[in-house]
C-alpha cells in the first residue's frame, strides 16, 4: 500500500498487528517519522529498502521511546534491525535531506512478536476443541501443530513481501539503465550523423577548390602569352 504524504507528517501510530509492510516516496530534502506503540518483552523488527531514486541511500535511525538511540545509519540502501521492546511508542525515521533534487521511494516492513495475542489464541482454540470427541490427539499436540503451520505461513509471508520489493528494486533500475543507454546510444548516433555531414561537406569542398585551381592556371599562361 502506498502511504500519501500528507499522513506520513502526522505523528500517529500504527495499529497493532504481526506484521505489516508500506511503500511511500520520500521528497528530496524531506525526513519522515512513524511510531509504534509496543509492550513490554515483544520482539519489534524492522526491514527497509530503497526501491528507486538517485544512488538508492537513505538515513534511518530507530529511537527508544526515552529517545535513546537504538539504530543510526547513513547512506544505506537496505538494512534489517530487531530490538527486544519496553512498554512505549518506539519511533524510526527515514532522512532524505542530503538530497536536493532526488526523491527516494522506499518500502517498509514491521514484524511484531511476542505481543500477547498467541496466549488468547491458544485459549480460544482449546475452547473450541474441548467436548470433540472426533479427535484423538492431545489438544497440546493440535495446538503445537497449528502454531507450527500459522509461523511457516507468516515466514512465507513475509519473504513474498520481501522478495517483490527486491523484484522492485531490480525492475527499477533496469529501467533506469534502459534509459541511460538509450540515450546515450541516440547521443552517438546524432554525433556519428554530424562528424559523417562535416566529412562529406569537407571532401566536397576539397574537390571543389582543386577544380579551380586547375581551371585558373590556363587562364593565367593565356595571359602570359598576350
Amino acid at each position: 500500500a502506498t502511504l500519501p504524504a500528507g499522513l506520513l507528517r502526522r505523528a500517529a501510530g500504527f495499529t497493532p498487528s504481526l506484521d505489516s509492510d508500506f511503500t511511500f516516496t520520500l521528497l528530496a530534502g524531506h525526513k519522515e517519522c512513524f511510531y509504534q506503540p509496543m509492550p513490554p518483552k515483544a520482539s519489534l523488527e524492522i526491514e527497509y529498502q530503497v526501491l528507486d531514486g538517485a544512488e538508492l541511500d537513505i538515513d534511518f535511525h530507530l529511537a527508544s521511546p526515552e529517545g535513546k538511540t537504538l539504530v543510526f545509519e547513513q547512506r544505506k540502501s537496505d538494512g534489517v534491525h530487531t530490538v527486544e521492546t519496553e512498554v512505549g511508542d518506539y519511533m524510526f525515521c527515514f532522512d532524505n535531506t542530503f538530497s536536493t533534487i532526488s526523491e527516494k521511494v522506499i518500502f517498509f516492513e514491521l514484524i511484531l512478536d511476542n505481543m500477547g495475542e498467541q496466549e488468547q489464541e491458544q485459549e480460544d482454540w482449546k475452547k473450541y476443541i474441548t467436548g470433540t470427541d472426533m479427535l484423538e490427539m492431545k489438544t497440546e499436540d493440535m495446538l503445537e501443530s497449528i502454531n507450527s503451520i500459522k509461523s511457516r505461513l507468516s515466514k512465507s509471508g513475509n519473504i513474498q513481501t520481501v522478495l517483490r520489493a527486491f523484484e522492485a528494486r531490480d525492475r527499477n533500475i533496469q529501467e533506469s539503465n534502459f534509459d541511460r543507454v538509450r540515450f546515450w546510444s541516440m547521443v552517438n548516433l546524432v554525433v556519428v550523423v554530424v562528424v559523417s555531414a562535416i566529412q562529406v561537406y569537407m571532401l566536397k569542398r576539397l574537390f571543389e577548390d582543386n577544380r579551380k585551381s586547375r581551371t585558373s592556371a590556363p587562364s593565367r599562361l593565356a595571359n602570359i602569352e598576350n
